[in-house]
């Protein structure tokens, strides 16, 4: 058998290529995935930038720390607090104490240079170390000394900070664009600081940190001493790099997992497909005395054949792409500037055996059906499929099928917010997928009956006999179909989800938003008192100042959760600007000792009090006010200004007085915020914003899974059309001889194969409906007022390139057969 298998290869390598082809672009990518995998796992520790000539560096707390029977739980604060003055006092004693401050600083008019600058007193500018290289320090309020060379010295520049002018330059060190003003216009623009630099023995400065919280000094508990490399905690996002790690470890994974789910698609129908066409020869061998392991044998055989192959080219293709896509990632944003391709040699072991799994695991199917196959085949003329579905495949079609029905229903029931879930969103559709590709058969007749309802009634034989040959070969349709529906399944699931979770986040936006106008602060910033108190000044306007915090409570005593928070300055105005989707309670009894949380908390029980911590650590029992419903997962928590100590105004939602008029009040609140760099929007506009904000999260993984899928596609669709149209000589021989032309030949070939393409697409669209269809239930449930989204314009785009390939493919394999003599030889 494993001569036969051998001989077998040789001759019908053209039914193969697809195989090698899909395998061999699966191993390659899962060998890609196995080293920038292996990559992240060597990443090293990042060293310290800003305070990388600092001896010391003392951090006020900037993490909480509770304790629970199953070890501490820690959580990153939104509000660090500073140094308190008793540990600055005790540090004083022992060296020089520099207290840093960091602040944004954006350039206004157009003006050049870098689109987010950073601003730091100068005398922490020693630390990096940064050495000036032309001109000198700053001295008076409004000079400054700057990275780069996109200013020199003698230049002045607008910024939300007021006019300054450039008095030095420092050369760049790549992790930051700074600005450096000197310490007492640093201090006024960002009075709190949460870390100061020590020039002291590091032993020296840790006893003095210590014996301040022996002596129980208020705020002491939790500040840390950072020394040698620990000195980056002190750096702007630290953890930047293992974020990115993350997020790349989720790209390949997801794209590897997708690879995976349809290699063994594409090499399964093509398996499937080459046993159909050879029946005869099946028949053939065992009338010739083979037994059904024999032939079960020789199949898998070959699949082994083609596994070896392909995983060997794939691990070749791996080594040259990897480093390629790693200086793409690079490039792109998506991974640290150190990231490149080591030299493990697992991940190639991991890809090769991948890859042989994977062809064994597609072709067991087909040789058990080949092993079926009986004498009496070989007498087989037919070209009618009599028995599309086998036993098996209503078993595993069936069971698919109701494992992802059952599974939606048992999600909805228990946890709806779950299917809003990447992961989930991600990864749900692809038992119905499979499920709607196993039991394509059993409708694709009726399916292409439908679709070719009125074309068989137009006048000439095309549409009829497009539709008779479609139905009459149920298997080669379903075999040409399923990498289609596949392919729009994906594109309408996956895109869609996307778009239906925006449209739903932003429609809950527009549903809370009441405001006239929303003032925002730039990034990273807030609103001083003097800001606020000009807006308030504003005749016609109606402010709801609120501030950005966080709020973490213990849940089943294990697990600390954070919720993004809202901090009201005047809740007695919060409702005249904000419409909160509330299950319980009243806005209106917020007060300095209450709080608003949503439904998804463990306790969620107007009137109960619950413990909780807030953002810069503060511990709180707090009695809920009111619950809002779920949502989507960003409603958050509110509570007051009180309750949010030091977190600057951010937001300033404004409500128009009676009679006031919208283009007066608009003008003055610009006016107001000018001078700092505010924004003023509508209240339609804001939301708008804030769709367009949250559109892009995902696409990127979204997209290369989707063209992984469309280049299966291809390459199933292109190998499936080429080896049935080629065994379809008689048939295009008996066209002929009954005075069919070349060109009617072709084109009945090409409405069977966009009739083929139709039904994949149409039961593409059912599998993504149905996925979307979950969702949008999901969506009801958690009370938001959205519809489930469907991409038309992509699965349009997707559908499009599927029938153009499958009617190129088509017409390529049939062009040389029409070359041929219309000669039956019997």
């Amino acid at each position: 058998m494993l001569t036969t298998a051998l001989h077998t290869l040789r001759t019908r390598w053209v039914a193969f290529t697809g195989s090698f082809v899909a395998l061999s672009l699966g191993v390659a990518l899962l060998a890609v995935s196995g080293l920038a995998l292996a990559a992240t796992l060597d990443a090293p520790e990042r060293k310290p930038e800003r305070f990388a000539a600092a001896p010391v560096v003392v951090r006020g707390q900037d993490t909480l720390r509770v304790p629970t029977p199953s070890g501490e739980r820690t959580e990153e604060l939104a509000r660090p607090r500073a140094v308190p003055d008793t540990v600055v006092a005790r540090l004083k004693r022992l060296g020089t104490v520099v207290e840093d401050r960091s602040f944004p600083v954006r350039i206004r008019g157009g003006g050049h240079g870098p689109g987010e600058l950073v601003g730091h007193p100068w005398s922490t500018a020693a630390f990096a170390p940064y050495r000036i290289d032309a001109g000198r320090a700053p001295r008076a309020a409004d000079e400054v000394v700057v990275t780069g060379g996109w200013a020199a010295p003698g230049e002045r520049v607008r910024t939300d900070r007021g006019t300054l002018r450039v008095v030095g330059t420092v050369p760049g060190r790549g992790f930051e664009d700074a600005v450096f003003f000197t310490d007492a216009r640093a201090a006024r623009l960002a009075p709190v600081g949460v870390q100061v630099a020590v020039d002291a023995e590091v032993s020296a400065v840790r006893k003095a940190v210590r014996d301040a919280g022996r002596d129980s000094s208020p705020g002491s508990a939790g500040v840390r001493v950072l020394a040698g490399d620990d000195r980056r905690y002190a750096d702007a996002d630290p953890d930047r790099d293992r974020e990115a790690l993350t997020g790349l470890n989720a790209l390949f994974g997801t794209a590897g997992g997708v690879t995976a789910f349809v290699s063994v698609f594409v090499v399964a129908s093509t398996f499937a497909f080459a046993v159909d066409r050879r029946r005869r020869e099946f028949g053939l061998l065992r009338t010739a005395g083979a037994t059904p392991g024999q032939l079960r044998r020789t199949v898998l055989a070959e699949a082994l054949g083609v596994g070896v192959l392909a995983s060997a080219a794939g691990c070749v293709l791996g080594a040259y792409a990897a480093p390629r896509l790693a200086a793409l990632v690079v490039e792109e944003g998506l991974a640290p500037a150190w990231f490149t391709i080591g030299d493990h040699i697992w991940p190639y072991h991991a890809a090769f055996w991948a890859g042989l799994v994977v062809a064994l695991s597609g072709a067991t199917a087909a040789a058990w059906r080949a092993g079926r196959t009986g004498p009496v085949e070989a007498l087989r003329e037919a070209s009618v499929d009599t028995r599309a579905m086998t036993r098996g495949r209503w078993v595993c079609g069936a069971g698919l099928l109701l494992t992802a029905l059952v599974t939606l229903v048992l999600a909805l029931a228990d946890d709806p917010g779950d299917l809003l879930h990447r992961k989930t969103y991600v990864s749900r559709p692809m038992p119905l997928i499979a499920a709607a590709a196993l039991l394509a058969p059993v409708v694709v007749r009726p399916t292409a009956r439908l679709l070719t309802w009125l074309p068989a009634r137009l006048p000439g034989a095309t549409g009829l006999l497009a539709r008779e040959n479609t139905v009459a070969g149920v298997r080669r349709t379903a075999a040409v179909a399923a990498p289609v529906l596949v392919t729009v399944a994906l594109t309408g699931s996956l895109l869609g989800a996307v778009a239906t979770l925006n449209g739903a986040k932003a429609a809950e936006v527009r549903e809370r938003t009441a405001a006239a106008f929303v003032v925002t602060a730039p990034s990273g910033a807030g609103f001083d008192a003097a800001t606020v108190d000009r807006l308030r000044a504003v005749p016609g306007a109606e402010l709801s100042p609120t501030s950005s915090s966080a709020v973490y409570v213990l849940e089943d005593g294990v697990a600390l959760i954070r919720s993004d928070a809202r901090a009201v300055a005047a809740p007695e105005r919060l409702t005249a600007t904000t419409r909160l989707p509330l299950a319980a309670g009243k806005v209106s009894d917020l007060d300095d000792d209450s709080i608003i949380v949503n439904a998804e908390w463990e306790e969620h029980t107007v009137g109960r009090r619950v413990r909780v911590w807030l953002g810069d650590g503060t511990l709180k029992t707090l009695r809920i006010a009111a619950v809002m419903h779920t949502g989507t997962g960003d409603n958050g928590v509110y509570v007051t200004a009180a309750n949010a100590a030091g977190a600057p105004v951010d937001r300033v939602d404004v409500a128009l007085a009676d009679g006031a008029d919208a283009d007066t009040v608009a003008a003055g609140l610009r006016g107001a915020v000018a001078s700092v760099g505010g924004r003023v929007s509508s209240g339609d506009e804001w939301a708008e914003a804030a769709l367009a904000e949250s559109g892009g999260i995902t696409r990127t993984g979204l997209f290369l899974v989707l063209g992984i899928a469309l280049l299966y596609t291809g390459i199933s669709v292109v190998n499936t059309m080429l080896t049935a149209t080629s065994d379809r000589v008689r048939d295009v021989t008996v066209l002929r001889l009954t005075g069919a032309t070349d060109a009617q030949v072709l084109r009945l070939l090409a409405a069977e194969s966009l009739t083929v393409s139709a039904v994949g697409t149409l039961l593409g669209l059912l599998v993504a409906g149905l996925n979307l269809a979950g969702m949008g239930a999901a969506l009801h449930l958690l009370a938001v007022p959205a519809t489930p989204v469907v991409p038309w314009a992509a699965v349009a785009t997707t559908a499009g390139t599927c029938a153009a390939l499958t009617v190129a493919a088509s017409l390529t394999s049939a062009t040389l057969l029409v070359r041929r003599r219309a000669v039956v030889r019997e």
